[in-house]
């Protein structure tokens, strides 16, 4: 798994759009004592649920690996020349 370059900054973009995502496709209602792990958790799943990231094999699913996959997929939803996307 390579780091990019701006993966702290991608991960802080990258969960509120997945929460988002998620709560807008009615998947879920997020409460504000929900922690970032358990949004992580959560939308992890439902992204690879609906097939939109691969899914990590399960020896392999950690906090640091499931952030790494939603920042993957947030790049994708960067347009290009976006600052983050270098």
């Amino acid at each position: 798994m390579k780091k990019l370059k701006h993966e702290g900054a991608l991960f802080k973009a990258a969960l509120p759009a997945a929460v988002q995502y998620a709560e807008g496709r009615g998947a879920v209602i997020f409460e504000p004592t929900d922690s970032a792990s358990e949004k992580l958790l959560y939308v992890y799943r439902l992204l690879v649920h609906d097939k939109l990231i691969q899914p990590l094999p399960a020896d392999q699913v950690t906090e640091l690996s499931m952030r790494h996959k939603l920042v993957l997929w947030y790049v994708k939803q960067l347009p290009d020349g976006h600052p983050l996307r270098d």
